[in-house]
């Protein structure tokens, strides 16, 4: 038979350890979650009730149902907002994709110079999207722009006007924009995803005989494939709901051509003071991605063996 000695701690106070020890990883969470409580889910809750109601220059009044949803849904300027965003991120983020990884299989053959060039090439991400739309408005600003005037002018194009008026070319100078300020920094996170790689298996393809095209399509690109899926969604979520550089350069315009649905849903607040549909807008858009988001989970987890 078993006895509790002298030396043995006394129940209770074993008991409240182990109950510090359980409540210790929630205590360290505490902060962050509080801050994204009060932050994002507190007010994307209000944004909720607001979509269910009038809510028109600044007042709240009588309970709408669905009217914000089905009113916005049948506005043809929200469709073209949401036809808009798509170009923008189906043309710029597989273009940032593709860029950043052959910068990136660039620098990992020991380019000379790297430390000095990795933090060069990381200047356009640290840049705060303000700087960045001011810096083109600038270079690409009417006939005295660097560029406008360097290469535009000499060839004729856009002549006396800047190409942010242009309707036709406007969202492509927009995502250029994008693809300067981006590509570097999925670059350098696809670097540092190749530097944790594990050697031997490269090794022993190279000792096999296996060519750099072989190697790359059959290690490379499945090793690094949770994190191009986790980077890729990334990117593409924040090129859809981009805001700062389109409002500083375009504001939308000329038109319509360049309104993306954050874009819209600013000037449906703070322009036509229709906060109602606002914040249908916002709900819309937040259901949109947590579909694709959770498509996007399964289908990389079950085909692609990420996360």
């Amino acid at each position: 038979m078993t006895s509790i000695t002298e030396t043995d701690p006394p129940l209770q106070t074993t008991r409240a350890r182990d109950k510090r020890e359980a409540l210790y990883p929630y205590l360290l969470i505490a902060p962050s979650m509080i801050t994204l409580v009060v932050v994002a889910l507190i007010p994307f809750l209000y944004a909720i009730y607001l979509s269910f109601h009038e809510a028109r220059f600044g007042r709240v009044t009588e309970f709408a149902g669905f009217a914000n949803y089905a009113s916005l849904l049948a506005d043809e300027r929200f469709w073209n907002s949401v036809s808009v965003a798509a170009t923008f991120v189906f043309i710029a983020v597989p273009i940032e994709f593709m860029l950043g990884l052959a910068g990136a299989l660039i620098l990992g053959q020991n380019v000379k110079g790297r430390s000095i060039l990795i933090p060069l090439l990381f200047m356009p991400a640290m840049m705060a999207p303000v700087v960045v739309g001011l810096l083109w408005k600038i270079m690409l600003a009417g006939s005295w722009g660097f560029i406008s005037y360097n290469v535009f002018e000499r060839f004729g194009m856009f002549p006396d006007t800047s190409i942010f008026a242009s309707p036709d070319y406007a969202l492509y100078a927009l995502i250029f924009v994008d693809i300067w300020q981006w590509t570097p920094f999925m670059m350098l996170a696809f670097f540092a995803g190749l530097q944790a790689l594990p050697v031997a298996p490269f090794r022993a393809a190279a000792i096999d005989g296996a060519g750099p095209l072989r190697i790359f399509f059959r290690l490379t690109l499945p090793m690094m494939t949770p994190l191009l899926a986790v980077i890729g969604l990334l990117r593409f979520i924040d090129a859809f709901k981009v805001f700062d550089t389109m409002y500083i350069l375009t504001n939308g315009g000329p038109g319509t051509s360049t309104e993306t649905p954050s874009i819209l849903a600013n000037k449906m607040t703070f322009e036509f003071w229709n906060i109602g549909e606002a914040s249908a807008l916002a709900v819309i858009v937040w259901i949109a991605f947590f579909i694709f988001c959770n498509i996007f989970y399964q289908v990389a987890k079950k085909r692609l063996n990420a996360f």
